[in-house]
């Protein structure tokens, strides 16, 4: 099992929970993500049960914390409702990936007006 993966859903698991209100729209995209990477839904099922503590993230590439970040953004916009504990969360998220706060912040504003590829690069050029 990818236990790469299995620490981002959990993560997104508990971002969904943090406004105490894990609504349709963020279990579907925790379930797209979960196929996309070819996890198995009866894991995610689990982790939504119990989902496990965050940890660390120093054996993450570049990459992999710009997916963390990006899906965690993407999970704090879905149902347009952002509440104060979600852009917490998230800050605390991004700064333990090695990226400013404030990007959090630029993500939020930006999200729709760059596609993921277009958005990496000014991420890690402004914002590590």
């Amino acid at each position: 099992m990818d236990i790469i993966t299995r620490k981002q859903l959990s993560i997104l698991i508990q971002l969904a929970e943090v406004d105490k209100n894990f609504d349709s729209e963020e279990k579907e995209l925790i379930y797209k993500i979960a196929k996309l990477k070819n996890f198995p839904e009866d894991s995610v099922e689990e982790l939504m049960l119990n989902p496990e503590p965050i940890g660390s993230y120093g054996a993450l590439s570049d990459n992999q914390k710009f997916e963390y970040l990006y899906s965690c953004i993407e999970l704090m916009i879905i149902d347009k409702k952002i509440f104060d504990s979600e852009i917490i969360f998230c800050i605390d998220i991004a700064i333990k990936l090695g990226f400013k706060k404030d990007v959090v912040q630029f993500l939020k504003e930006e999200f729709d007006n760059y596609s993921k590829e277009e958005i990496r690069p000014i991420i890690f050029e402004r914002y590590t």
